[in-house]
């Protein structure tokens, strides 16, 4: 795979990119990075694709700005950007796992033309989430939202004891996986200046209005307008997300299809890489276009 650097949105991305063909944009998640695509790109790249996978704002090497917006509407302008910057002016494909695919729903809503078909990973629209939140166990599994939103705290924490927050993560969503060198990655980024708090950010910017942009305001509406693109939603059968996912088809208009991967849990597409490689190609493939 191929290092490379783009502007976009005002910001200075990182990405990495493998293959010739249409563009495929992949989308990390948290706590995470582009790296965590290695499976998919060379699998996509070899089926005909252009796999491309930036890091995140905040997400270093991105450009960390201590006083950048990291709320829905600003990061699905990025992605906006960022297709207009690596593309040739056609609407590409999106996938995206956890934050990525957080994202992903508010680009799919809002601009449906620059998108020819999504893969959704692990994460629920955002009504769906709204609505979890009179759950017992949903909320138990979203303690991390909670705690993030105390000013300071977390800022000591993810970093502590090497940071063994990160591992209890990916631990209790992905358990009994195996991930040592992915996730030293992981935590070699989060300890550039500034990363820790403007990956936390993120949680924050989706509770609290003072760190949203007040001039997207308009655009933050349209974020959960019905989807119209022809989207896949993936998860694993031991992500506690299945529930909520599963209930989510009545927020597309247009085609939808939800499948359970076996035998996995949140990082779905690192614990059984081969079978999420089968689905993303056979859904990127079935659009109608020739790669």
């Amino acid at each position: 795979m191929q290092q490379g650097r783009v502007r976009a949105n005002g910001m200075e991305f990182a990405y990495l990119e493998a293959g010739q063909g249409p563009l495929v944009l992949l989308l990390h998640g948290y706590p995470d990075n582009a790296w965590t695509w290695e499976h998919q790109m060379p699998a996509l790249a070899a089926a005909g694709f252009r796999a491309v996978a930036p890091f995140l704002r905040g997400y270093p090497p991105s450009e960390v700005a201590p006083d950048a917006f990291h709320d829905r509407a600003t990061l699905a302008l990025d992605i906006v950007s960022l297709i207009d910057a690596l593309g040739d002016g056609e609407p590409c494909h999106l996938i995206g796992q956890d934050w990525g695919a957080a994202v992903l729903y508010g680009v799919l809503a809002a601009f449906p033309d620059r998108v020819r078909r999504a893969v959704l990973m692990a994460i629920p629209h955002p009504a769906m989430i709204a609505a979890s939140l009179t759950s017992p166990v949903q909320i138990h599994r979203a303690f991390h939202w909670w705690f993030f939103q105390l000013p300071g705290l977390p800022e000591q924490v993810v970093p502590a004891d090497d940071f063994a927050l990160i591992d209890y993560l990916w631990n209790d969503w992905s358990p009994g996986h195996s991930d040592r060198t992915h996730i030293a990655r992981i935590k070699t980024m989060l300890a550039q200046p500034g990363a820790v708090a403007a990956t936390l950010d993120y949680y924050r910017a989706a509770f609290s209005p003072s760190r949203q942009d007040p001039a997207l305001t308009d655009l933050r509406i349209r974020l959960d307008d019905p989807i119209t693109v022809p989207t896949l939603a993936l998860c694993g059968s031991n992500d506690i997300r299945l529930e909520p996912m599963g209930g989510q088809a009545h927020l597309f208009t247009g085609l939808y299809r939800f499948d359970v991967i076996p035998d996995c849990g949140h990082f779905l597409h690192r614990e059984r890489p081969e079978d999420v490689n089968r689905c993303l190609i056979d859904w990127l493939k079935d659009d109608g276009i020739r790669v």
